[in-house]
């Protein structure tokens, strides 16, 4: 949806063309300017707007809406999905992927022979639903400020290839949220000075240390985090931070949006694993095993 509460403003109070305002990055020139022809037809509706106007109301007045709330120029041949469930079920459900809400999805309307929209549609409409139902707060990456480090849910089975042992091997995961840039490293145990050691790992493949590490509350980087002002870190891990001269900062407790970069580019992993892979065959002269490599994008 366009900000078109935003684009009257600058329009109509600034004096900005559809071309400078999609400049500004307030959507396409042909998306504001046939806004703006439908908004000056509109005959319930005029600048200035309305003390409390909103993007919904204003939408609404301007294209209409149909029976289920929605703006009138989506095909409603189509049938919509459900998308407060699809985003309760990916917050909530450990390793849930967006091609499983859509398999899902996909089956229910085949069943009751209606039309559904592809997968790229489907998750391009999950975005705009969130952005529309979700108040956020953009989080300003800058160059070189800080790494988001975390275990990721996914797990793996290994095989080790001298004996035949069957281990899990459980995935840390780094991301630069600037460059987004992702380390993995698979290990086959999560203990202190493993966690140190993949954390090492990670500054040494980025080549460099950042101003903060924002961590997780996994026990192996803080001991207590009760009011996110004063936690208490991991000794060994404090000390780590105080040799390399950065700064530990754990995630609010229940607040994923605090790895918001670490989040979305795992995101992308997980579509990955969704798909069956065979156990992988290792030598157990390493507590750990690197997996992935570089500059991975959703």
């Amino acid at each position: 949806m366009l900000d078109y509460k935003e684009i009257i403003i600058r329009h109509y109070g600034g004096g900005m063309s559809g071309r400078a305002l999609a400049e500004q990055g307030l959507g396409s020139k042909s998306g504001i300017n046939d806004f703006l022809s439908a908004f000056e037809a509109c005959e319930r509706l005029s600048f200035p707007l309305p003390e409390g106007s909103t993007n919904y109301g204003i939408a609404e007045l301007v294209y209409g809406a149909n029976s289920m709330g929605r703006a009138a120029g989506r095909d409603t041949s189509f049938e919509y999905p459900n998308y407060a469930a699809v985003h309760i079920a990916m917050e909530n459900r450990k390793n849930m992927t967006m091609v499983f809400q859509w398999n899902q999805y996909k089956r229910v309307c085949e069943e009751t022979e209606k039309k559904y929209y592809s997968y790229r549609q489907f998750c391009a409409n999950y975005e705009t639903w969130c952005r529309d139902n979700e108040e956020t707060m953009h989080f300003q990456a800058v160059i070189a400020q800080k790494m988001e480090v975390d275990f990721a849910g996914q797990t793996f089975t290994l095989v080790d290839g001298q004996t035949g042992e069957v281990c899990t091997m459980v995935v840390f995961v780094a991301v630069l949220p600037y460059s987004q840039y992702i380390y993995a490293e698979g290990m086959l145990s999560t203990r202190e000075p493993q966690w140190i050691a993949v954390n090492n790992h990670a500054l040494r493949y980025f080549g460099g240390v950042p101003a903060l590490v924002v961590c997780d509350n996994c026990k192996q980087a803080v001991l207590a985090n009760q009011d996110w002002i004063e936690p208490v870190l991991n000794k060994d891990y404090a000390e780590w931070a105080e040799h390399n001269h950065t700064v530990i900062m754990p995630a609010k407790v229940r607040k994923p949006k605090m790895r918001a970069a670490w989040k979305m580019l795992w995101a992308s992993w997980k579509a990955v694993s969704s798909i069956h892979w065979p156990p992988v065959s290792i030598s157990r002269r390493s507590s750990s095993t690197r997996i992935s490599g570089r500059n991975w994008r959703s």
